[in-house]
């Protein structure tokens, strides 16, 4: 005790009481700026209830009455735009850039009047203001794309996205199956694919093509030879400027998009959404976060996940009926971050494969021992924050650590919302604790707008999707031939409500199997009830296959275990009902794999490592491991693997645009070295 004193009352030098005071003041301030924690918007140990039929309704409703808006003045998504216009006295709405330089901003009116114009120029080149009239969109997200879907939504007419990546063949099956005469695209070379299968008489119906960019006369007379006009998307609206007409507003259960489904196989499926199911989709978002994280007219959102899919479509008809703000980037994801950080977004929807790529590059760049400990301490003090329900970007542990990561995203990012795939625990835990700010986590599929399922504020576990939207109601089935059975709170996911779509457009047989006679969407997803009332997704019944011996295999569930593996980027399992066992095509991360390789003695190039049979081996060994630890039985473990070096991608045909396997055309590219994998362990 005597030390104690002596040292309480020995002067101390000049140097340490700065020292101590600084450090007192900085505990200081840390404990009066610690914010409280988010108050969860219900028991959260109980976050959905039993309803009808064996089926679960999310605990934020009072009672079974499913919401199909939020705002009385907002039912339909020119109702919502207007309503944008209202709430944000005509404020800044779509934000556009050129290299280096800052964002421009178009108001609520210039995008309500350029929609009035062009559609009334439309209507003016013998479209109608009907259900039954769709324009096609062929471009990347930007300004005039929007200002392209509303002036659909002004009368009353449909929009049929479109995009490169589905292929010149699908391409041309959309457009003669929804009978779409007029496309308005972005760039002179899309007008050139669209006339090309003009010139092969493919698509008859195509009457007039509208460009966003300038193009030459070529392309007119070229246009003009095949019968279809090519006019600028400026000279449309100069038309229905001088020819205006009034607006025919659409009825909620009217029709608003056909969104076609690229899928793993055969031709892509047209959902037809109306915008009662778009407007239900985005009022249950905002349901679910109205406590906690409510969208407010100061709110700006980054525009980059393709517009022709219903992700993008919710972010942005909750900005625009909020009165927010959108800004589009460049059209080039090397340019995102810059664009984040000019734009400054507070809104960052994203894919787990981008969430994926930050999370490597965090872990990559904490070479030494000690940066690698500062981390771990960092996240360690953040997630026990988190699990307070304290979420923050204010902490010492921001500005020592975790500050470049959020500046690099404009360093005013509140809300994170992931979907489209599935995301690891570990990844979403870290990512909560170094964005310092909310990472929801849905789940849903086009057939039911976008989402079915969000986690919700103060909720910190992982390894679920949340309880189901305040917009549909949610029950399993049972799936006899996997084992799978609602008496152990299993089975196939089926959802009902109001963002259930209304069918597969000119296909009732394909809609007649995903909407059963109830009414009754049936995902072809396995899931689970938790105790706690969310959602857990745990196999897929779509993909399923038989063994030789008789063992059903999910290689979807396989794969969503092995992607932990570090050096491991893509993973395809594929099994045959000939054979006993499963292989595998790996494409290792090129940013992970030299480090996994050195522990295991091996040097060299990418492409050489690739053919190392050192660094294979340890891969199927990690990956096995990984499997073990997942709970997989024996068979449901790969047996050999193939290492390949180049990426799965949508250009090359092996990824949907939405990065989905396309399981076919995968096992058509390897299938020489599927064959060899079997043939050298038989």
């Amino acid at each position: 005790m005597l030390w104690l004193l002596q040292l309480l009352f020995t002067p101390l030098p000049t140097p340490a009481v700065i020292g101590l005071i600084t450090f007192g003041t900085t505990v200081f301030l840390w404990l009066i700026t610690k914010p409280k924690p988010i108050p969860p918007p219900f028991d959260l140990n109980k976050q959905s209830v039993g309803t009808e039929g064996g089926a679960r309704r999310s605990a934020i409703l009072d009672d079974n009455k499913l919401v199909s808006y939020y705002c009385e003045d907002a039912k339909t998504l020119y109702e919502g735009f207007v309503r944008g216009r209202y709430v944000s006295e005509n404020g800044p709405c779509l934000g556009y850039r050129k290299p280096k330089q800052p964002y421009q901003w178009l108001s609520y009116q210039q995008v309500l009047d350029k929609a009035e114009y062009l559609g009334s120029g439309l209507l003016h080149k013998g479209c109608k203001p009907s259900g039954d009239q769709f324009i096609g969109i062929f471009a990347q997200n930007r300004p005039e794309w929007v200002i392209s879907e509303l002036a659909c939504y002004t009368y009353s007419m449909v929009v049929v996205p479109l995009y490169e990546t589905l292929g010149s063949e699908a391409i041309v099956y959309i457009i003669n199956k929804a009978d779409v005469s007029t496309v308005i695209c972005d760039k002179p070379d899309k007008a050139q694919l669209l006339l090309e299968n003009c010139e092969q008489k493919k698509t008859p119906g195509l009457a007039m093509v509208i460009l966003m960019d300038s193009f030459d006369d070529q392309l007119k007379e070229r246009g003009a030879a095949l019968k279809v006009e090519i006019l600028s998307l400026q000279e449309v609206e100069r038309l229905g400027k001088a020819n205006l007409s009034r607006p025919v507003p659409p009825k909620p259960q009217d029709l608003s998009i056909v969104c076609f489904t690229s899928g793993t196989t055969g031709f892509p499926k047209g959902a037809m959404l109306t915008h009662e199911s778009v407007v239900a989709n985005t009022a249950a978002f905002m349901k679910s976060t109205e406590l906690t994280t409510r969208c407010m007219t100061s709110d700006i959102s980054i525009s980059y996940l393709p517009l022709a899919h219903m992700f993008e479509r919710i972010v942005q008809t909750l900005m625009y009926s909020n009165g927010a703000k959108v800004g589009f980037f460049q059209g080039d994801i090397r340019l995102l971050t810059d664009d984040m950080r000019t734009l400054k977004p507070t809104m960052f929807p994203v894919v787990p494969r981008l969430l994926n790529r930050i999370y490597d590059k965090i872990q990559s760049g904490a070479q030494t021992k000690f940066k690698r400990l500062l981390l771990n301490i960092a996240v360690a003090r953040k997630q026990a924050e988190v699990k307070q329900g304290i979420i923050r970007n204010t902490s010492l542990w921001d500005k020592l650590v975790f500050k470049k990561i959020q500046e690099a995203m404009g360093g005013k990012v509140r809300i994170v919302v992931t979907g489209a795939a599935p995301i690891s625990s570990s990844v979403l835990t870290f990512l909560r604790a170094a964005f310092g700010c909310q990472i929801f986590e849905a789940y849903g599929q086009t057939e039911c707008t976008a989402g079915c399922t969000i986690s919700l504020p103060a909720d910190w576990t992982t390894g679920h999707v949340g309880p189901p939207l305040v917009c549909n109601i949610i029950k399993l089935e049972d799936v006899a031939e996997m084992n799978y059975f609602t008496a152990n709170n299993e089975g196939e996911v089926c959802v009902k409500g109001p963002n259930v779509f209304k069918g597969y457009l000119k296909d009732p047989e394909k809609t007649a199997e995903a909407i059963d006679k109830d009414g009754w969407l049936h995902t072809g997803d396995i899931g689970r009830w938790l105790p706690n009332g969310t959602l857990k997704i745990i196999d897929r019944k779509k993909n399923i296959f038989k063994l030789a011996q008789g063992e059903y295999i999910a290689p979807e569930k396989i794969e969503n275990i092995y992607i932990r593996s570090v050096p491991v980027e893509q993973i395809f399992v594929h099994g045959d009902s000939l054979q006993s066992f499963l292989v595998g095509v790996v494409v290792p991360n090129p940013e992970t794999l030299p480090d996994f390789a050195a522990k295991l003695g091996a040097k060299g190039s990418y492409e050489e490592l690739c053919k190392n049979t050192a660094v294979k081996k340890g891969i199927l060994m990690d990956l096995v491991k990984l499997g073990k630890e997942g709970g997989l039985k024996s068979f449901e473990q790969v047996k050999d693997i193939y290492i390949h070096p180049e990426m799965f991608t949508v250009e090359n045909g092996l990824l949907t645009p939405t990065l989905k396997a396309k399981r076919a055309e995968v096992t058509k590219y390897f299938r020489s070295q599927i064959d060899a994998l079997y043939a050298s362990n038989m």
